[in-house]
């Protein structure tokens, strides 16, 4: 037993990409859960002179929209994003706004519902007739973003600053999962990282995932999960580590004293 709300000692289950499981894994630890990461994909900063020459020309758009604390580092490793900037710079939410102003780029417009839906939501994006908006982002995900700015009449110049690597599911790890004390929880915050994760596991594995309970960052993400067979989806405050961390633990300590 640990010393959260008398919980039994858990588990929670990372799809963060490759390398980035830590700020997940401290919040999770200081609510007496071990995590197991499971990292369906890499993520690739991109080098090439093209991608660095339509960067430098998106950050002069009226507004520029930077998708995930991941673009905002390698958009950082093509170009220096200090100082003022004359058209609106806008963050998906908190963590991507935190990387900007980590990399020295002043007045961020962030939502505070921490989604796609939350950063259409904003009125810098409600008018856009006339106007030229940029997408700094990867391949996949984000779609409605990039379709809701053209449908509201913005000019659109997107950018791929990195890519995802698809990987294979870690043998070592899954072992590891399979010996792991429950209860399980499954941090979700991304639809494609759902998708892999379903593709690949053992069956074995899916079948006790689907049991276990699944913190949500969002509505959608939410439906997708239990669209995909996970009988216990629990909708968090947001997709940052705290958030999906504190969801996590509520959920199983709710569980357990019921």
């Amino acid at each position: 037993m640990n010393s959260h709300a008398h919980v039994p000692d858990w588990t929670l289950v990372s799809l963060r990409p490759r390398g980035q499981h830590a700020p997940l894994r401290r919040a999770a630890q200081s609510l007496g859960a071990q995590v197991v990461g499971l990292s369906p994909w890499a993520l690739v900063a991109q080098h090439d002179e093209s991608t660095r020459t339509a960067l430098a020309r998106a950050l002069g758009a009226d507004r520029v929209v930077f998708s995930s604390p991941a673009a905002v580092h390698a958009a950082a490793r093509l170009q220096p994003l200090a100082g003022p900037h004359a058209g609106i710079w806008l963050a998906v939410g908190a963590g991507t706004a935190a990387a900007l102003r980590g990399h020295g780029a002043a007045e961020i417009v962030a939502p505070t519902r921490m989604d796609s839906e939350g950063l259409l939501d904003l009125p810098a994006l409600a008018k856009l007739q006339g106007l030229r908006a940029a997408l700094v982002t990867a391949p996949g995900g984000r779609g409605i973003i990039a379709d809701t700015l053209q449908v509201r009449g913005a000019t659109l110049e997107r950018v791929d600053v990195y890519r995802r690597r698809t990987l294979r599911l870690p043998p070592r790890q899954l072992q590891r999962l399979r010996r792991q004390p429950g209860p399980w929880v499954l941090a979700l915050s991304s639809a494609e990282a759902l998708s892999l994760l379903v593709d690949q596991s053992p069956p074995d594995l899916l079948a006790r995932l689907r049991q276990a309970r699944v913190v949500a960052a969002s509505a959608r993400l939410a439906a997708l999960a239990t669209d995909a067979g996970f009988a216990r989806v629990t909708l968090a405050d947001g997709p940052l580590p705290v958030q999906l961390a504190q969801a996590a633990h509520a959920a199983i300590t709710t569980t357990a004293t019921s």
